[in-house]
This record gives C-alpha cells, sequence and structure tokens, in this order.
C-alpha cells in the first residue's frame, strides 16, 4: 500500500510538470505571435491617396437676385449735358474744336448695364505627400520608428541619413466680396452709385430689352477666381465653395451719338441715368489707379528680397 501511494504520487507530479511545461509552450508561442502580429507593416502614403477617390467639390450657392435701377435723370437733362461737352468728342491737336453748329445729334440711346455683385467663400482642407530626410549616427544599421523600420544611407560623410515618408494636411479659407463687370472683370465701384430699384424689374426687363446675364455665369467668373486646387495635392477632407449673396444689378445709361457735318465722323458719349456723371472719365480714373497699384505691387515684391538682406 505505501508503495502504491508513492508511485501514484510520482506519477500524478510527472503528469502536472508535463501539463505546465505544455502551458509554458503555449503562453511563449501566444506571447511571439503575438508580438509579431503588432508589428505595423511598412505604410505607402502614396499607394494610400491613389486608394482614395479624390472628393468632388461641395458647392453651396443661394439663388441669384435680380435688382433693376430706377432712372433718376430726365432725358432732357442728359441732352442739355451732352450739348455742352460735344465739341470735346472731335477735338485735334489737344486744342482746336469744330464750331458747335457742325455737331449734331444723331441718336440718343438707353440701356442698362449689369454688375455683378457677389459674396463667396472657398474652403479646402488637403493632404500633400512629403518626405523627411533624417541624420543619424554613421555606425547605425536599422532606425524603428513608429514599428516602421528604416535603413540608413551610407555615404563617404561622417553621418548617415533615413527617409520618412508621409503626408502633410494642410488648409486653404479664402473669403472675397466681388463686384464685376458682364465680362467677369472687377468693376469701378463709383459707376455703380446708390439709388431705389424698380419694384417690378422683371417688367422693366422685358420693356427695354436688357440682355440678361446668364443663369451660372456670375458663379463661374467668382470659382475661377477662388477655386484653386494645389497641383501637390494628393487627397482632400473637405472642399466648399459657397456663395451666400448674389445679386445681379442693372443699373441705366444713356448714349449719345453726335456727328461731325463736315467730316461725317461719328463719335458717342455716356453717361449715368442715375447720376448723370459722364461714364468715361470715371472709368479712366479707374484705369489710372489700378494701374498705379499694380506698379506699386510690382516695386514692393521686387524691393522685398533686398530689404530683408
Amino acid at each position: 500500500m505505501y508503495y502504491t501511494v508513492i508511485y501514484n504520487s510520482f506519477s500524478a507530479f510527472i503528469i502536472i510538470n508535463k501539463s505546465f511545461s505544455t502551458i509554458m509552450h503555449y503562453i511563449e508561442n501566444t506571447t511571439m505571435t503575438s508580438e509579431v502580429t503588432t508589428e505595423n507593416p511598412f505604410i505607402s502614403y502614396a499607394a494610400i491617396a491613389n486608394e482614395h477617390v479624390q472628393s468632388a467639390c461641395t458647392d453651396k450657392i443661394v439663388p441669384r437676385k435680380t435688382v433693376v435701377y430706377e432712372t433718376l435723370v430726365d432725358p432732357t437733362v442728359i441732352k442739355v449735358t451732352g450739348e455742352r461737352l460735344k465739341r470735346r468728342l472731335f477735338t485735334k491737336f489737344a486744342v482746336l474744336r469744330p464750331n458747335p453748329t457742325h455737331i449734331q445729334l444723331v441718336s440718343m440711346k438707353k440701356y442698362y448695364e449689369p454688375y455683378i455683385v457677389i459674396n463667396a467663400k472657398y474652403f479646402l482642407d488637403y493632404y500633400r505627400l512629403c518626405s523627411y530626410t533624417v541624420s543619424i549616427d554613421k555606425d547605425v544599421v536599422e532606425v524603428i520608428l513608429q514599428n516602421q523600420k528604416y535603413y540608413p544611407k551610407k555615404s563617404q560623410a561622417s553621418t548617415g541619413s533615413i527617409t520618412i515618408d508621409g503626408e502633410e494636411r494642410l488648409v486653404i479659407d479664402k473669403t472675397s466680396f466681388l463686384m464685376l463687370d458682364k465680362n467677369g472683370q472687377e468693376a469701378n465701384l463709383e459707376t455703380l452709385p446708390s439709388a431705389p430699384s424698380e419694384k417690378k424689374p422683371k417688367e422693366t426687363i422685358a420693356k427695354y430689352d436688357i440682355a440678361e446675364i446668364d443663369s451660372e455665369v456670375d458663379v463661374d467668373f467668382v470659382r475661377k477666381r477662388l477655386v484653386h486646387r494645389p497641383k501637390d495635392l494628393s487627397r482632400t477632407v473637405t472642399e466648399v465653395f459657397e456663395i451666400g449673396e448674389r445679386v445681379v444689378i442693372y443699373a441705366p445709361r444713356f448714349k449719345l451719338t453726335y456727328i461731325n457735318a463736315l467730316t461725317y465722323q461719328e463719335k458717342s458719349i455716356e453717361f449715368d441715368g442715375v447720376t448723370s456723371k459722364r461714364i468715361r472719365d470715371e472709368n479712366i480714373r479707374f484705369r489710372i489707379v489700378q494701374a498705379l497699384k499694380s506698379t506699386s505691387n510690382k516695386v514692393v515684391k521686387t524691393l522685398k528680397p533686398t530689404i530683408k538682406k
């Protein structure tokens, strides 16, 4: 009986020991497997960019409003002003002007000049591919960052280097309030004075056969000015083109055409139907101011590098 107990106890010890070894072996294998699976594979950001289709821009555009200014100047007043200025149209050598009796009014036409007033915003949240070169000790053979392995490039220099590829996230946020003419060019604010608007603009448009601005051309003008995707864009997060205010104003104009009875030469002169001011003079001043601004900006850009040095 005594020996039997010892034998059984010894057998139990062997069984327990074997079980413990099996358990330890399982734990070690599990740990090794866990360590292997937790190591992240190398990330290709270029592949990520190619896999993500660039999302289309989201448009948020309000309906367009049409405003037609009332004509506050009587046509007779315009004719009187034209008679006073008609000799200037045919001036020669800056001082010679013809006899006023030789200058005759041929026609007087009323028309409406369109102006686009728009408040727009462009927002772009995007990524671009990038790479950073990091200098390391020449004796280093391997670098591990974020579970990714990098192998240095060896050179004659005292240090080695590794290149880390990644992505940079950037944001473009542009807001603009614009007043444009019918061709999409920046208009002179002086040519658009404040005036009461017609209560029934559609009837006025039909009565004077006003050529209306196309329904989407104003949006296209502003989109070309604001929406510019960077060339190095790899993928977008958010892209929004928004127009919160959108108005087309039709301002009254008078065009007087005169003829020189001696030379049969014709010249025209235009007046604002709200203020009776001559349009050309205001446009000349505007062009001069724009030219001066453009010249000054070029001079500043040229001098900036010199000033920094």
